[in-house]
Parts: C-alpha cells; structure tokens; sequence
C-alpha cells in the first residue's frame, strides 16, 4: 500500500487513515502448528507433495475389478479369484474370465482395467458373477497422482487454511504447518457510567449504561481472526486508564472505545502520549466515527475507535478488521465495495465522507439497489443488526438523488482488495 498523504487540513480521510494503520501493521512472525490449531489461519511457506495422491490406481466403488473386454455382451460369467478387504493390497493379478472383489479406495489389481459396482452385477452360483449392462475401460478407477504428483505445490505461501486445504495437507502428510499466528487483540471501554452484564439491576433500573461494545468487539474481533482479550473497563481517572493500557502489553493490536475525544474525563490520548506513543492519526473526515484515533506503543499498534456502539462497529470495519488481517498474513485485508443504485434520496449534514447502513439486494439480474435502514443516529445498534451494508457516500455530495450510482461495503462478503475501496 502507498504512504498516507495527507489531505485537507490536519485531518486525514479514511483512506489516508487506513493507508497510514497498514503501514504499521507488519504479520506476526511465523510459528510451526499442528493442522488442527490452524483451521483460518495464512500459510507462511509453499508446500509441496512428497507423494503421488492418489499413490496407486484405486477403485471408486465397492465392487468387482474386471477387465472391460470380458463383459461386452454377450458376456459370459466371471469367476471371483479373490476378495480384498479395505487395507489391504490384492495378491494375484486378473486375468480372461475372472475378476477381484475390491473396496473403494482399495488398490486396482494388475490386469484390471474397469471396476464394476456391485448393484451392477449378480451371482451365477459359486465365486462367479455376471454383470449388467455395458463397461467402458477405466470405469470407476481413479488413476494415480490424479489429485496431484509427487513435488507439486498443492498450497502457496498466502493461502487460508480452510478445511479443504487441512484435508489436502493430511492427504500428504503434512502434520505441522508453518503459519501466522491469530493476533491477540486486547481491548477495554471506559467510562464511570458504563457496567458490565453483572450489574443488570443497575442497568435496568436506569442507573447505569449496559457496556455493550464490549460484547461487539468481542464478537468483531473472533469474526476477523483475532483472538479477544477483554481486559474490561477503565473508571474515569488518569490511573485506571494507565493500568488498562500497561495491561495490554503482550498483546499484538491494542482496541479501546470511548476516551478518545477532548472532554474532561478522556484520558487516553493523554495516558498513551505520557506512556510514549507516537499517535499518528486524531481524527478522521468521516461519519460516523470522526473521533478514531491511532497510534503504536512500544511497537504494537493501537487503534481508538469512538463510544457510541454504530461508530465503533463502522470504524472497526473500516480500519480495525483490516488490521487484524494484515498481523494474521492476509495480502487482501479490506472488504471490497460493489456499484450499487440508491433507492431513495439521501439529504446529508456536513461534507464528510459518510458511511451509512443499508440494505442491499439484487432487484435484476446484476443490478443492486441499496436502501437505507431508517434513521442513522450512531447511537441506534439495531440499525447494524438490519444492515448488510455500509453504503459510501464521497465527502464533497451533500445529498443524493433517488438512483444515483454509488457504492457500497457488503458487510458478508467474502471478496477481499489490497487497497482500501473507500
């Protein structure tokens, strides 16, 4: 990714801000796993097979290896000199007018070119069988390194350990794998007047604010790959917010929400800035989320997303998701946007750039239309709940006409740019 450039003023947009979190997020060194404990993880080496795969012909199905030429009608019975049970490896060859049980799996034996499933045949009497219908040559065999040879990659250095890439690793062997590790992400809120869910009574009664991001970032971070740390609240002093932030000295990306702003109890700025970071980025041209803030301590990166529960999940899309990606290996860390038709007119506040939540479907073939999800205060959670959108809405339009083209974020998508496509 290119260097930030600033834009206009001191302030960057969210694309500057990105460009700017990417440059300090480096993947974490390499460390050897097994294949179960790197399920979604990146590979950090090509691999290669030391093995054909499959690493001899093999039958498909359960049932009798033949040759072909033996049952073009009219055909007469064959006789069974042989049954190979699953494991094992047959001892004779088959030769004019005979033919081996096999299972599937079970190595194709010398002079067999053809298997026939066993539902396809009958019994004659004795070992012998007859089979039905016609057999063409290399029916149901599955031919040796037909699934790769041995010295091919079968994975590059990059790719996700999905389940099909654990299964193809085992199928050669492979029982370590050298990966990016998870990232531990450690985060906390602050705030005198925010409890967590052991003081439901208080919450209920009105007396105090459920802390809900906690349970956001929680569930945001796991989604992206990371693995939560919640170190909880910090109280409205200098002291609280100085021992969350020394806290959070092993982990890999620092998140916090709230504190982050200039009034009289936001302390972090202050605390990081006492403790020796370089905050890089305090505000940013968007909105929701103005208020995001970023910095590195001691080397690790830490990202200041503000309080109210919409902004924090907007601007954890926007620049903490894509973080986590780029500490776990990924070369495409941000979201892609699609082109999508505005289903209604947009009137807007200040020239930001905005990101609002909407919904999109496909009304034809091809063509998207994004609608939004009622009012778009950032305080309204459940808005995020009915979005699967964020639609982009550039700094310099201050409304927007019913069918304007624009873009949107798909918040489920699985496709995945290197640059930010806000």
């Amino acid at each position: 990714m290119t260097a930030p450039t600033r834009g206009t003023g001191l302030v960057p947009s969210a694309r500057e801000a990105a460009a700017a979190i990417m440059t300090s997020c480096a993947p974490l060194p390499t460390v050897r796993r097994p294949l179960k404990e790197a399920l979604d993880l990146v590979l950090a080496e090509d691999v290669a097979s030391p093995i054909d795969v499959p690493p001899w012909n093999n039958s498909a199905v359960d049932g009798y290896a033949l040759r072909s030429v033996d049952v073009q009608p009219p055909a007469s019975p064959l006789r069974v000199i042989e049954h190979v049970r699953a494991g094992q490896f047959p001892r004779r060859a088959v030769g004019p007018g005979t033919a081996i049980r096999v299972a599937t799996g079970g190595p194709v034996p010398a002079g067999a070119d053809a298997v026939v499933r066993q539902e396809d045949t009958e019994p004659t009497g004795g070992d012998a069988i007859r089979v039905r219908g016609p057999v063409s040559a290399g029916q149901s065999i599955r031919l040796r390194a037909e699934d790769c040879r041995r010295g091919d990659r079968v994975l590059p250095a990059g790719a996700v350990l999905d389940p099909a890439a654990l299964g193809v690793l085992a199928s050669i062997a492979h029982a370590t794998v050298l990966v990016h590790p998870a990232p531990r992400v450690a985060y906390f809120g602050g705030g005198d007047e925010i409890a967590d869910l052991d003081q439901a009574d208080e919450i209920l009664a009105g007396e105090k604010i459920a802390s809900s991001n906690s349970y956001t970032l929680f569930g945001l971070i796991a989604r992206a790959g990371g693995t939560p740390v919640d170190l909880g609240l910090a109280r409205d002093t200098i002291a609280s917010v100085r021992e969350q932030v020394e806290r959070a000295r092993d982990a890999d990306l620092l998140v916090t929400t709230a504190g982050v702003s200039v009034g009289t109890h936001d302390f972090l700025r202050p605390v990081l800035a006492e403790l020796g970071a370089e905050i890089q980025v305090s505000r940013v041209r968007i909105r929701p989320g103005g208020p995001m803030c970023f910095g590195v301590l001691a080397g690790k990166p830490w990202i200041g997303l503000p309080g109210n529960p919409v902004s924090t999940m907007v601007t954890f899309e926007l620049f903490v998701r894509p973080a986590i990606r780029r500490l776990m290996g990924h070369a495409r860390p941000f979201r892609r946007a699609v082109p999508v038709r505005v289903a209604e007119p947009i009137a807007l506040g200040p020239r930001l750039q905005h990101f609002l939540r909407a919904v999109v479907s496909e009304e034809s073939p091809g063509s998207l239309v994004a609608r939004l999800t009622g009012p778009q205060g950032s305080g309204i959670l459940t808005s995020m709940v009915r979005a699967n959108a964020l639609l982009i809405v550039p700094e310099d339009r201050s409304e927007v006409e019913r069918d304007a083209p624009l873009s949107a974020i798909l918040l489920d998508d699985p496709e995945h740019l290197t640059e930010p496509p806000f």
